[in-house]
Protein backbone atom coordinates (compact mmCIF):
# COMPACT_ATOMS: atom_id res chain seq x y z
CA UNK A 1 0.00 0.00 0.00
CA UNK A 2 0.81 3.60 -0.89
CA UNK A 3 1.40 5.88 1.74
CA UNK A 4 0.90 9.64 -0.06
CA UNK A 5 1.79 11.78 2.98
CA UNK A 6 4.85 9.35 3.25
CA UNK A 7 5.53 9.47 -0.47
CA UNK A 8 5.27 13.81 -0.31
CA UNK A 9 7.23 13.98 2.84
CA UNK A 10 10.18 15.26 0.33
CA UNK A 11 7.96 16.46 -2.17
CA UNK A 12 10.06 19.42 -3.19
CA UNK A 13 13.13 16.99 -4.19
CA UNK A 14 11.06 14.22 -5.66
CA UNK A 15 9.70 16.79 -8.03
CA UNK A 16 12.52 18.08 -9.69
CA UNK A 17 13.64 15.21 -12.32
CA UNK A 18 9.59 15.55 -12.77
CA UNK A 19 10.13 19.48 -14.16
CA UNK A 20 13.25 18.32 -15.57
CA UNK A 21 11.75 15.82 -17.52
CA UNK A 22 8.84 17.65 -18.72
CA UNK A 23 10.77 20.69 -19.23
CA UNK A 24 12.47 18.66 -22.32
CA UNK A 25 9.09 17.63 -24.13
CA UNK A 26 8.47 20.34 -26.85
CA UNK A 27 4.78 19.69 -27.76
CA UNK A 28 3.04 22.90 -28.39
CA UNK A 29 -0.43 21.66 -28.47
CA UNK A 30 -1.11 18.03 -27.50
CA UNK A 31 -4.68 16.94 -27.69
CA UNK A 32 -4.26 14.38 -24.77
CA UNK A 33 -1.34 13.99 -22.44
CA UNK A 34 -1.33 10.87 -19.80
CA UNK A 35 0.86 10.64 -16.74
CA UNK A 36 1.31 7.35 -16.11
CA UNK A 37 2.13 6.40 -12.24
CA UNK A 38 0.76 9.62 -11.70
CA UNK A 39 0.76 9.02 -7.68
CA UNK A 40 -1.26 11.79 -5.78
CA UNK A 41 -1.61 14.17 -8.78
CA UNK A 42 0.38 17.07 -7.63
CA UNK A 43 2.83 17.10 -10.47
CA UNK A 44 0.08 15.87 -12.88
CA UNK A 45 -1.51 18.62 -12.06
CA UNK A 46 1.12 20.97 -13.14
CA UNK A 47 0.84 19.57 -17.02
CA UNK A 48 -2.61 21.49 -17.08
CA UNK A 49 -0.80 24.85 -17.11
CA UNK A 50 1.84 23.58 -19.43
CA UNK A 51 -0.97 21.93 -21.46
CA UNK A 52 -3.91 24.03 -20.95
CA UNK A 53 -6.42 22.79 -24.21
CA UNK A 54 -5.19 19.14 -23.64
CA UNK A 55 -7.15 16.33 -22.29
CA UNK A 56 -5.16 15.61 -19.08
CA UNK A 57 -5.24 12.32 -17.30
CA UNK A 58 -3.27 10.20 -14.38
CA UNK A 59 -3.48 6.36 -13.82
CA UNK A 60 -1.95 4.63 -11.01
CA UNK A 61 -2.27 1.42 -9.15
CA UNK A 62 -2.75 2.62 -5.96
CA UNK A 63 -6.06 3.40 -5.20
CA UNK A 64 -5.17 5.73 -2.00
CA UNK A 65 -3.27 7.61 -4.56
CA UNK A 66 -5.54 8.39 -6.48
CA UNK A 67 -8.28 9.11 -3.86
CA UNK A 68 -5.22 12.16 -3.05
CA UNK A 69 -5.36 13.03 -6.62
CA UNK A 70 -9.11 13.46 -6.92
CA UNK A 71 -9.26 15.84 -4.02
CA UNK A 72 -7.45 18.44 -5.81
CA UNK A 73 -8.66 21.36 -7.91
CA UNK A 74 -7.52 20.30 -11.55
CA UNK A 75 -9.33 19.56 -14.71
CA UNK A 76 -7.09 15.96 -14.35
CA UNK A 77 -9.04 13.14 -15.09
CA UNK A 78 -7.66 10.31 -12.56
CA UNK A 79 -8.35 6.45 -12.51
CA UNK A 80 -7.14 3.51 -10.89
CA UNK A 81 -5.11 1.15 -13.47
CA UNK A 82 -2.08 -0.85 -14.21
CA UNK A 83 0.49 1.02 -16.61
CA UNK A 84 1.53 -2.69 -18.12
CA UNK A 85 -2.03 -3.08 -19.42
CA UNK A 86 -2.59 0.57 -20.25
CA UNK A 87 -3.33 1.22 -24.24
CA UNK A 88 -3.11 4.43 -25.66
CA UNK A 89 -5.65 6.25 -27.03
CA UNK A 90 -5.68 7.41 -30.91
CA UNK A 91 -5.59 11.21 -29.64
CA UNK A 92 -2.85 10.80 -27.06
CA UNK A 93 0.43 13.09 -28.14
CA UNK A 94 2.29 13.05 -24.96
CA UNK A 95 2.97 10.07 -22.17
CA UNK A 96 4.75 11.31 -19.38
CA UNK A 97 6.30 8.39 -16.92
CA UNK A 98 7.84 9.59 -13.62
CA UNK A 99 9.65 7.53 -11.42
CA UNK A 100 7.15 4.26 -12.32
CA UNK A 101 9.06 1.76 -14.60
CA UNK A 102 12.07 0.81 -11.95
CA UNK A 103 8.75 -0.90 -10.09
CA UNK A 104 7.80 -3.14 -13.64
CA UNK A 105 9.72 -6.38 -14.67
CA UNK A 106 10.44 -6.14 -18.13
CA UNK A 107 8.96 -2.70 -18.90
CA UNK A 108 11.30 -2.69 -22.06
CA UNK A 109 9.32 -4.43 -23.84
CA UNK A 110 6.44 -1.89 -22.04
CA UNK A 111 8.08 1.30 -23.69
CA UNK A 112 8.71 -0.44 -27.30
CA UNK A 113 5.38 -1.03 -27.14
CA UNK A 114 4.06 1.80 -26.15
CA UNK A 115 6.43 3.71 -28.84
CA UNK A 116 4.64 1.46 -31.33
CA UNK A 117 1.26 2.20 -30.65
CA UNK A 118 1.40 6.17 -30.02
CA UNK A 119 0.77 8.37 -33.20
CA UNK A 120 3.78 9.64 -35.03
CA UNK A 121 4.87 12.78 -34.17
CA UNK A 122 3.68 12.04 -30.26
CA UNK A 123 6.13 12.14 -27.18
CA UNK A 124 6.92 9.51 -24.69
CA UNK A 125 9.22 10.93 -21.70
CA UNK A 126 10.12 8.78 -18.73
CA UNK A 127 12.60 8.95 -15.72
CA UNK A 128 13.72 5.99 -13.73
CA UNK A 129 15.91 5.81 -10.12
CA UNK A 130 19.71 5.55 -11.56
CA UNK A 131 20.76 4.80 -7.57
CA UNK A 132 20.37 0.92 -7.15
CA UNK A 133 24.43 0.95 -6.62
CA UNK A 134 24.42 3.59 -4.31
CA UNK A 135 25.13 3.25 -0.46
CA UNK A 136 21.91 3.35 0.52
CA UNK A 137 20.71 0.32 -1.48
CA UNK A 138 23.74 -1.46 -0.92
CA UNK A 139 22.92 -0.93 2.91
CA UNK A 140 19.65 -2.37 2.38
CA UNK A 141 20.49 -5.15 1.16
CA UNK A 142 23.30 -5.56 3.64
CA UNK A 143 20.84 -5.26 6.02
CA UNK A 144 18.40 -7.78 4.39
CA UNK A 145 20.65 -10.47 3.98
CA UNK A 146 21.41 -11.08 7.43
CA UNK A 147 20.27 -14.59 9.08
CA UNK A 148 16.96 -12.81 10.57
CA UNK A 149 15.90 -11.73 7.18
CA UNK A 150 17.48 -13.44 4.50
CA UNK A 151 14.16 -15.59 3.63
CA UNK A 152 11.80 -13.18 3.73
CA UNK A 153 12.96 -9.96 2.17
CA UNK A 154 15.70 -11.32 -0.19
CA UNK A 155 13.13 -11.97 -2.92
CA UNK A 156 12.08 -8.45 -2.75
CA UNK A 157 15.18 -6.60 -3.52
CA UNK A 158 16.11 -6.28 -7.03
CA UNK A 159 20.19 -5.43 -7.64
CA UNK A 160 19.23 -3.09 -11.23
CA UNK A 161 15.99 -3.16 -12.12
CA UNK A 162 16.62 -0.26 -15.03
CA UNK A 163 18.91 0.13 -17.69
CA UNK A 164 21.53 3.39 -18.44
CA UNK A 165 20.49 5.95 -21.10
CA UNK A 166 22.63 4.59 -23.69
CA UNK A 167 20.52 1.49 -23.49
CA UNK A 168 17.09 3.18 -23.21
CA UNK A 169 18.06 5.41 -26.33
CA UNK A 170 19.29 2.20 -28.34
CA UNK A 171 16.24 0.56 -27.44
CA UNK A 172 13.42 3.67 -28.51
CA UNK A 173 15.62 4.61 -31.98
CA UNK A 174 15.04 0.90 -32.91
CA UNK A 175 11.67 1.45 -32.16
CA UNK A 176 11.62 4.31 -34.84
CA UNK A 177 11.75 7.02 -32.50
CA UNK A 178 14.33 10.30 -32.12
CA UNK A 179 15.78 9.83 -28.55
CA UNK A 180 17.29 12.51 -26.10
CA UNK A 181 18.50 10.56 -23.31
CA UNK A 182 20.61 11.45 -20.49
CA UNK A 183 21.28 11.38 -16.42
CA UNK A 184 21.43 13.65 -13.73
CA UNK A 185 23.08 12.78 -10.50
CA UNK A 186 20.87 15.30 -7.90
CA UNK A 187 22.58 16.13 -4.51
CA UNK A 188 19.98 16.56 -1.85
CA UNK A 189 20.37 18.08 1.36
CA UNK A 190 18.27 16.67 3.70
CA UNK A 191 17.73 18.28 7.27
CA UNK A 192 18.85 15.89 10.20
CA UNK A 193 16.45 17.61 12.55
CA UNK A 194 14.43 14.55 13.92
CA UNK A 195 15.13 11.44 15.56
CA UNK A 196 15.13 9.36 12.31
CA UNK A 197 17.66 9.25 9.84
CA UNK A 198 16.56 10.95 7.00
CA UNK A 199 17.66 9.42 4.23
CA UNK A 200 15.58 6.44 5.88
CA UNK A 201 12.69 8.51 6.27
CA UNK A 202 13.43 8.96 2.49
CA UNK A 203 13.56 5.61 1.82
CA UNK A 204 10.16 4.67 3.16
CA UNK A 205 8.57 6.41 0.53
CA UNK A 206 9.57 3.89 -2.50
CA UNK A 207 12.16 1.45 -2.00
CA UNK A 208 11.02 0.27 1.95
CA UNK A 209 7.38 -0.10 0.71
CA UNK A 210 7.71 -3.88 -0.07
CA UNK A 211 9.89 -4.29 3.07
CA UNK A 212 7.49 -2.83 5.17
CA UNK A 213 4.69 -4.63 4.08
CA UNK A 214 6.44 -8.19 4.26
CA UNK A 215 7.21 -7.89 7.79
CA UNK A 216 4.87 -7.34 11.20
CA UNK A 217 5.15 -4.87 13.55
CA UNK A 218 7.75 -5.76 15.70
CA UNK A 219 9.85 -7.05 12.67
CA UNK A 220 9.52 -3.61 10.83
CA UNK A 221 10.79 -2.07 13.69
CA UNK A 222 13.79 -3.77 14.30
CA UNK A 223 14.35 -3.65 10.58
CA UNK A 224 14.18 -0.31 10.48
CA UNK A 225 16.71 0.37 13.58
CA UNK A 226 19.30 -1.74 11.99
CA UNK A 227 19.05 -0.40 8.78
CA UNK A 228 19.47 3.50 10.42
CA UNK A 229 22.17 2.52 12.02
CA UNK A 230 23.71 1.52 8.35
CA UNK A 231 22.55 3.93 7.00
CA UNK A 232 23.80 6.91 9.47
CA UNK A 233 27.53 5.22 8.86
CA UNK A 234 27.28 6.19 5.26
CA UNK A 235 25.64 9.39 5.23
CA UNK A 236 27.11 11.26 8.12
CA UNK A 237 25.60 14.71 9.29
CA UNK A 238 27.57 17.34 8.31
CA UNK A 239 26.45 21.10 9.42
CA UNK A 240 23.04 19.91 10.55
CA UNK A 241 21.88 18.18 7.41
CA UNK A 242 23.24 15.09 5.13
CA UNK A 243 24.50 15.07 1.54
CA UNK A 244 22.53 12.55 -0.48
CA UNK A 245 23.72 12.13 -3.91
CA UNK A 246 20.97 10.43 -5.87
CA UNK A 247 21.21 9.79 -9.61
CA UNK A 248 18.38 9.43 -12.10
CA UNK A 249 17.97 8.27 -15.90
CA UNK A 250 16.06 10.34 -18.30
CA UNK A 251 14.86 9.67 -21.89
CA UNK A 252 12.48 11.33 -23.81
CA UNK A 253 11.18 9.96 -27.36
CA UNK A 254 9.83 11.48 -30.58
CA UNK A 255 7.60 8.41 -32.22
CA UNK A 256 7.57 8.90 -36.31
CA UNK A 257 10.06 7.89 -39.13
CA UNK A 258 10.91 11.19 -39.26
CA UNK A 259 10.97 12.34 -35.83
CA UNK A 260 14.61 12.73 -35.93
CA UNK A 261 14.28 15.94 -38.19
CA UNK A 262 12.28 17.88 -35.38
CA UNK A 263 14.78 17.06 -32.36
Amino acid sequence: MWDPTTYLRYGDERSRPFHDLVARVPAERPRAVVDLGCGPGTLTATLAARWPAARLSGIDSSPEMIAKARALDTPAAFAVGDVRSWRAEPDVDVVVCNAVLQWVPGHQELLARWAAALPAGAWLAFQVPGNFAAPSHRALREVAGRDRWRGTLAPLLREAPVDDPADYAALLVGAGCAVDAWETTYVHLLPAAGADHPVLSWMEGTALRPVRAALDRAGWADFRAELGIRLAQEYPVRQGQVYFPFRRIFAVARTGARAEETM
